[in-house]
């Protein structure tokens, strides 16, 4: 009866840290893939589509944020924003990085067309509407795609905001 004691003893000892080996190896492979999981969602560097961001005239080995251009300096614009109470205000310099001269030359032929659409544009903001990094980024697309309609054949490459003061 002895004998049968110690062996179920030292079987159940082997099944307990048998257990124990199973639960750490289970443990680190959880580790591991959220680990993983969360470098590739905060840290990588996200996976650029080259077909979406390809120029205007159609080569698609050159992608926009690969193209120089120039640097143009648009007015500051002083606009009511679309708050209820109507006490805020915006005030914003931005300056555009066009592909050419041509894209250059349209941007001033077509200047009270640009004032005319950033003004309509900024002041049916609201301050909640400006108020995240994530509305700015969205803002600064929305004035290139304005002015990409203004102007034509993809010319506006980037929008810098150099000047932001909401009040």
């Amino acid at each position: 009866m002895a004998e049968e004691a110690l062996l179920q003893e030292e079987g159940k000892k082997k099944k307990g840290g048998l257990l124990k080996w199973i639960i750490l190896v289970v443990l680190l492979a959880a580790l591991g893939v959220g680990g993983w999981f969360g470098y590739k969602m905060f840290f990588a560097a996200p996976a650029e589509d080259t077909a979406a961001q390809t120029d205007a005239a159609g080569d698609p080995g050159k992608p926009a944020e690969q193209l120089e251009g120039q640097i143009v300096a648009l007015p500051t614009f002083l606009v009511n924003l679309a708050d209820p109470l109507g006490r805020r205000y915006l005030k914003l310099g931005v300056e555009v990085e066009v592909r050419d001269a041509d894209a250059q030359a349209a941007l001033t032929k077509y200047e009270a067309k640009v004032k005319d659409t950033l003004l309509l544009l900024l002041s049916s903001k609201t301050y909640e509407g400006l108020s995240t990094m994530q509305d700015k980024v969205e803002l600064k697309q929305e004035i290139a795609d304005r002015l990409n309609q203004i102007i034509g054949n993809g010319g506006v490459l980037r929008v810098y905001i150099t000047e932001m003061v909401i009040q």
